[in-house]
């Protein structure tokens, strides 16, 4: 939701801080792994029972997160690989931050309510495969009312007042579910135009090949001058 709503204005707002991390040498690769090293120190302290400073990781670890974009647009560097990199660790990173919540629920209440953060990051992978797969297939499959930023906003809000963690993971489960059968609904639609579908993936594949036959060409023509 706020992806949709916002990200313009975001990406404007970040736009100049990206722009001077790129000509301090910065990369987007590194802004990432340094995400992800902050998120795994969140759950480790959340893990331990220190929400706060939890609270304060989860917060820094988001800043890398929202210029890593930034930095790409301004260094011309956005590819494929550096999108499905930080897509990937965008997953490892939810995974590490419900596992740490995991196991303070476990210490501090015991039972099986460690099910509960489990079960909200079960549902969210859901949703990203997905879109994943909606665009695989040449679909869309953005949108619904708790995508990840709604997600890391609310389990914020858990850390800082801990008393309304165990509620705020219920709600966090609950609007998950409807978004997971949000985009489901929405690629089921637009999956039964199965033949444009079709098409599209065909195009897409045709580039592909295009492509990697563009590059064996250069490649053998390269090899041609370097022997002569």
């Amino acid at each position: 939701m706020f992806d949709g709503s916002f990200k313009t204005q975001v990406e404007r707002a970040v736009k100049p801080m990206g722009e001077s991390l790129r000509r301090a040498g910065v990369t987007p690769d590194v802004l990432t792994v340094v995400g992800l090293l902050l998120a795994v120190a969140a759950a480790v302290a959340v893990g331990m029972g220190a929400l706060r400073a939890g609270l304060v990781l989860v917060i820094l670890a988001a800043l890398p997160d929202l210029l890593d974009g930034a930095v790409a647009k301004a260094g011309n560097l956005a590819s494929q690989r550096g999108a499905f990199f930080d897509s990937v660790i965008d997953r490892v990173t939810d995974g590490f931050l419900l596992g740490g919540i995991a196991w303070y629920l476990t210490s501090r209440d015991g039972g099986h309510i460690a099910i509960l953060p489990m079960a909200v990051m079960g549902v969210s992978a859901t949703i990203s495969y997905e879109r994943a797969k909606a665009e695989s297939l040449g679909l869309q499959a953005k949108g619904g009312l708790m995508e990840r930023a709604e997600r890391i906003i609310l389990l914020c809000v858990g850390l800082l007042f801990d008393s309304a963690l165990v509620p705020i993971l219920w709600v966090m489960l609950v609007l998950t579910s409807v978004t997971a059968i949000q985009r489901f609904v929405k690629v089921w639609k637009q999956a039964a135009v199965a033949p444009i579908a079709e098409v599209k993936i065909e195009q897409r594949q045709m580039r592909r090949q295009s492509r990697k036959a563009a590059r064996y060409e250069r490649r053998v023509q390269q090899r041609r001058r370097n022997s002569r």
